[in-house]
Formats: structure tokens, sequence, C-alpha cells
């Protein structure tokens, strides 16, 4: 079996994790604050605050920034479901907008005929590892008094112009699953500028306690979003590492790049000018006609493979049935749903497996066609 990834995990992680249990403190303890320290070093950023998951990091971005119910919230239908049902948290509504067919990302060309009077947010999302086109994003925000909160759960150390998403707008949020360029196993990461917002964050995070943090004193309706001291220690461990898993992703991505480059009916992914990629997943486009068969015959040779992502958020089904979306709705994200297959993708894989997986592709699409 060649699995689609695998978390690059080493005996730091595991003796900084011994060490939390032999501590005796578990949660809200001294390796979350260094992990919080050393990310919001590393990011540029004034806060950070960690959570249990990206889900959890978009929700208290939007509630912290002040979302309200019935407010609109701009967003992409090309994502993992949660960078939309953040607003929905709030009773708040997601406005979708499609995407550029050659990175995948928002289309900022089409925000501004989305903006009326009941909206307050643009959640731009950093598809597999590469930024959005962040300026005419930021201005329209500007022009019309909106907040942006950067969904930069598969983009870290992504940047753009040489800014690091997640940093350029009101807040940013990152997340950890094993899959992610780096892992705490579960947590997330919001990082913003602003100390009210960071407050309110922490806060929120911890049951809406008090901001002198006593433990049965809850100033607000808050969650346990809490990430433990477990999780943290290992964040702490892969932060140092970061920097090499993504060069690592980069030399793969490369890799996988000239194998698969001029071969007839595969589309290969396009990097905007001015972006630095960081590379979550590897996605290839075929025809929509084979995507799913040629899915099924790499997993059925122990080659793991999928769509991502498919279907769209609007034509999930608490979407059709609640906001009314339908097919066509969003052409260019229908289309890369029904075309994008990703490849097996992690810093360990080895060279004979990625011939193994590029040979067998070959095979498979030669055949279809």
């Amino acid at each position: 079996m060649i699995p689609l990834s695998r978390p690059t995990i080493g005996k730091e992680e595991i003796n900084s994790v011994v060490k939390v249990l032999k501590s005796g403190i578990l949660s809200l303890g001294p390796k979350l604050e260094e992990f919080e320290e050393k990310f919001s070093r590393l990011m540029g950023s004034k806060y950070a605050i960690a959570v249990n998951s990206g889900t959890s990091g978009l929700h208290l971005a939007l509630k912290s920034l002040g979302i309200n119910p019935g407010d609109e919230v701009i967003t992409t239908p090309f994502s993992f479901v949660a960078s939309a049902n953040c607003a929905l948290f709030e009773n708040a509504k997601p406005v979708f907008v499609d995407v550029e067919e050659d990175t995948f990302n928002i289309n900022p060309d089409l925000i501004k005929e989305k903006i009326n009077a009941k909206t307050r947010f643009i959640l731009p999302v950093h598809v597999f590892g590469q930024s959005c086109d962040m300026d005419p994003i930021l201005k329209a925000a500007r022009e019309n008094k909106l907040k942006v909160v950067e969904d930069a759960c598969e983009s870290i150390l992504a940047t753009y112009k040489g800014k690091n998403t997640g940093t350029m707008g009101d807040a940013g949020v990152f997340a950890f699953y094993p899959n992610k360029q780096m892992t705490t196993a579960e947590g997330g990461m919001i990082v913003t500028n602003y100390e009210k917002t960071s407050a309110l964050c922490k806060s929120y995070r911890n049951q809406g306690r008090s901001d002198n943090m006593q433990w049965l004193t809850h100033q607000r309706i808050g969650y346990n979003y809490r990430m433990d001291e477990i999780n943290a220690a290992i964040g702490v461990e892969q932060l140092e590492k970061l920097p090499g898993f993504i060069k690592k992703r980069k030399e793969l991505a490369n890799a996988y790049l000239d194998e698969l480059k001029g071969i007839d009916g595969v589309t290969l992914p396009k990097i905007r000018k001015g972006n630095e990629h960081s590379w979550f997943v590897f996605p290839v486009m075929v025809s929509e006609k084979i995507r799913d068969r040629a899915i099924s015959e790499l997993n059925a040779m122990g080659i793991q493979s999928k769509a991502y992502f498919h279907p769209c958020i609007h034509l999930q089904p608490f979407y059709r049935e609640s906001l009314g979306c339908k097919e066509g709705d969003f052409p260019v994200a229908e289309k890369l749903s029904r075309t994008i297959m990703i490849l097996p993708f992690y810093e360990q894989i080895k060279e004979k497996d990625m011939h193994t997986v590029v040979n067998s592709l070959k095979k498979i699409l030669r055949r279809l066609k």
C-alpha cells in the first residue's frame, strides 16, 4: 500500500509527549504557551491562539471579530466544508463565489458583485498550499469596511508577494490534522495582530472564562476548544522541523511535475506569479469521464488516490436543502471537483514508490482513454 499521506513523527515528538505525561500538567500548561509563542514568532503575528482544530479556529476568528446572525460571509465553494460551516455556527450565511481554474482559489474579480448591505466578512481559502490573490481581496474589504479571515489551514508557510498566508487579514487560521504539512494529531491555530481579538479567542476557547481566567467565572458563552499539552508538545517539535518539511514537499512536487509533464490528458497544477507554494497535496486534473475510474483502479493496485473536493460545498446535501444551491451555480468549482484527483504525497515517500504511482497512472490513463 502506498498511502495518500502520512505524518512525519520522530523521537523528538515522542520524548516530548512522554515528558508531558510525566509532568502531570496535561492542559493549559507551559507547552501550550511555548507553542503559541513560537508560532506567532514564525508567522510574524503579534498573537497566536491554539485550539483543538482548524474548524474551531475559524469559528472563533469570526465570533471574536463580531459576526452576528444574518450577516453574510463571502467565501469559496471549492474547499473543505468547515470554511462555510463556521458562518452557520453563528446563524450567519455563507455566500459563495466561483474560483479560478488555474489556482483553484476564490476569484477576486467576482467578489464585488456579491457584496451587499448584509456582507460583513470575506473568508478566502488558500487551497492546497497556494495563496489566494490577496491584494484585490483586501482592497474590496477596505472599500466596503469588511473584515477578512484567512483560511490558511492547508497553506502554512505559503507566501503571497513575500507575506505569509494567514497574516494579511484581520485574523488567519491554520490546521494541524495528520495529513497537513505539520501535525499536532488534532489541532489548529488562530493568528491576529489585534489584542482584543486574541483575548476573546482565548476566552471563547475556554468556556468563556473571564479575562483574569478565574476557573468558575464565566463572562460570556464559550466552548471547549482548548488544545491540550500533549498536542502542543507535538506541535513545538513539529514547528522546528516545518521548514524542512516544506522544502521536502517542494522537491517532491517538482519531481511529480517533471515526471507527469507532457502526458496527454493530464493537466498539472500551476503556481501564481509572486506565490510560494507549500504543497498540502499534489493534485492533477484528468477528464471527468475517466477520473473516478482512474482513482478506483489506483486504489485497487494499492495506491491511494482521492477526489478533492467532491462534491463542492454548495452541492453537499445540507447546502442544497438549506440554501437552495444547485448544480451549475459555480461552474468552475464544479468542473474542478469532477476532474481533480490527488496522488500520494508525504515527506517519507520513496523515489521508487513515486515512480510506481506515476507509471501506474500513465498506464491507466492510456487504457481508459
